[in-house]
């Protein structure tokens, strides 16, 4: 008898306890925020990319944390998700830090710099060489909390309706190519634009534009690029390794318990690498199709075009980091991680591409 009473005594308890621990998981507060992005709804690898780091966060938190995604335009304008998200319009944003150069000067280094990192260089510069709190420091004032969520790795030079034999051939052209590439491209005689990714085929097939960069074959071809220009350049000088963002309204952010700000930060970090690694997949079939499907003429820069541009990228970036004290901080530790890491590349990356591409 006793222990038929013990046990249904402990059968109590774990029935309440149970009811316990649910009732606990009921009362968990549930966050709806939404993303609003610069890429158009569901465009193929950045905003869909946008759409895993949403649905990860999701399924991470254990649904209490819910995050909607919008499409450029559908909430705010593409280029006005940065201030949307200052303001607290929505709470998480997702798009490329160098179109917010006219907000902050340094802001364009965490995206990507001329002849600057390459995927792999630029994710241990933000983790491992102190970029990531410099990019927390540049934000801040804006009431944000950066961070990495995706990576294009190396892009092509871009997309043009006549041949590049010479650094004349720059002069008159007028292209579109955002942050420091634009800058370069000024200086070489070219005129840079700034479109969002919705805005790129009209103005190329118009011939409001006469050239083009986007990101790589596997965007450049969902885009139709190929229907508006015959020559397809590369490599990608302007951006050889590429970093999207996810930016957090910081009052949503700090308002989270530490345990969902954790799964946060790691959702970011798993987005960065997972779409890096879908790039890299994705690029080299589509280039395949482009070539030998839609005829596409692939070019390579002349090399004196590449020293012509590597020698104004120096003079620009260099003149870039003198606008502002936070600009001259982040470009000081760029060009120092970048300095010492291209020679540990040189004898590694580098030089083993070169012995596997002998014959």
């Amino acid at each position: 008898m006793k222990r038929r009473q013990f046990l249904r005594g402990a059968g109590a308890a774990t029935v309440a306890a149970g009811a316990l621990v649910s009732s606990k998981a009921m009362a968990a507060p549930e966050y709806k925020w939404k993303m609003v992005t610069t890429w158009p709804k569901n465009f193929p690898g950045l905003g869909t990319g946008a759409n895993q780091l949403a649905e990860m966060i999701n399924k991470m938190s254990n649904g209490r944390i819910q995050v909607k995604v919008y499409g450029a335009g559908e909430l705010v304008g593409a280029l006005e998700i940065f201030d949307a998200v200052s303001r607290g319009t929505a709470e998480m944003g997702h798009g490329a830090a160098y179109y917010w150069k006219g907000k902050s000067t340094a802001a364009q280094f965490f995206a990507a710099v001329p002849f600057g990192l390459t995927a792999q260089e630029m994710n241990a510069w933000l983790y491992h060489g102190g970029g990531m709190e410099l990019w927390e420091e540049v934000y801040d004032k804006f009431g944000l909390v950066p961070g990495a969520a995706g990576n294009t790795g190396v892009q092509m030079g871009g997309w043009f309706n006549k041949e590049i034999n010479s650094v004349e051939d720059l002069k008159g052209l007028k292209m579109r190519i955002p942050g420091l590439g634009g800058e370069v491209l000024k200086r070489a005689g070219g005129t840079p634009v700034l479109l969002p990714g919705g805005e790129i085929f009209p103005s190329l097939q118009s011939g409001a534009i006469d050239a083009t960069e986007w990101v790589g074959p596997y965007n450049d071809m969902a885009f139709g690029l190929h229907k508006a220009a015959k020559y397809y350049y590369y490599p990608g000088w302007h951006e050889p390794g590429t970093t999207l963002e996810c930016f957090i309204n910081k009052e949503a952010f700090m308002a989270l318990p530490e345990d969902l700000q954790v799964i946060v930060r790691n959702a970011l970090r798993v987005a960065n690498q997972d779409m890096l690694a879908e790039f890299m997949t994705k690029n080299n079939q589509a280039l395949d199709q482009l070539v030998n499907q839609h005829g596409v003429e692939l070019r390579n820069f002349p090399d004196d075009v590449m020293i012509k541009l590597r020698t104004i990228s120096d003079e620009v970036v260099a003149e870039e980091a003198q606008k502002d004290e936070m600009t001259k901080k982040v470009y000081d530790s760029f060009i120092k991680f970048r300095d010492q890491v291209q020679k540990w590349t040189a004898v590694s990356e580098q030089a083993y591409i070169n012995g596997r591409s002998l014959s």
